[in-house]
């Protein structure tokens, strides 16, 4: 069976066997997670979104924290993590983060703080507003992947 799959597929042009390959090589930790990305910055929206997506995550995106919080208090409970930048207009992640974080329902989603802002005040600023862990831009993908795989498989207390 195997060989015979095998042969069907040389046949195939090349873009699809890309294809195929593509799908065989997703990581089955971000096989089907549902990830809010929340970036004002489209060139980070596109390489995160990007490399989420190739793994398999469906991403829902919001431009600021008020959008966030608005995204999250309608359409939380389908959430598996929130990667949150933290320099943003209108509201920035901090407050964005706490907002989230007086929810009840949302007490246990996972959020990520992901910013530019990288000394060791900033980090434990991200965590005292609620951030669950932080990552420092530029993002390292291969980091940022292995850290949602760590949120999103840990046991969560009902929201």
């Amino acid at each position: 069976m195997t060989l015979f799959l095998h042969q069907v597929e040389t046949e195939l042009p090349p873009e699809r066997q890309k294809m195929l390959r593509v799908v065989r090589n997703r990581d089955k930790a971000l096989e089907g997670i549902r990830v809010l990305l929340v970036d004002d910055d489209v060139r980070n929206v596109f390489a995160l979104t990007s490399a989420l997506e190739s793994h398999g995550a469906m991403v829902e995106i919001t431009r600021n924290g008020r959008e966030a919080v608005d995204f999250v208090q309608a359409r939380g409970e389908t959430l598996d993590v929130v990667l949150m930048d933290i320099m943003m207009p209108v509201m920035d992640g901090y407050t964005a983060i706490a907002e989230i974080r007086k929810d009840e329902r949302f007490r246990h989603l996972p959020i990520i703080a992901v910013t530019a802002k990288a000394m060791k005040d900033d980090q434990e600023r991200c965590l005292a507003a609620g951030a669950n862990d932080y990552l420092a831009k530029p993002v390292d993908l291969d980091g940022l992947l292995s850290l949602v795989r760590v949120w999103v498989s840990k046991p969560r207390r009902p929201r």
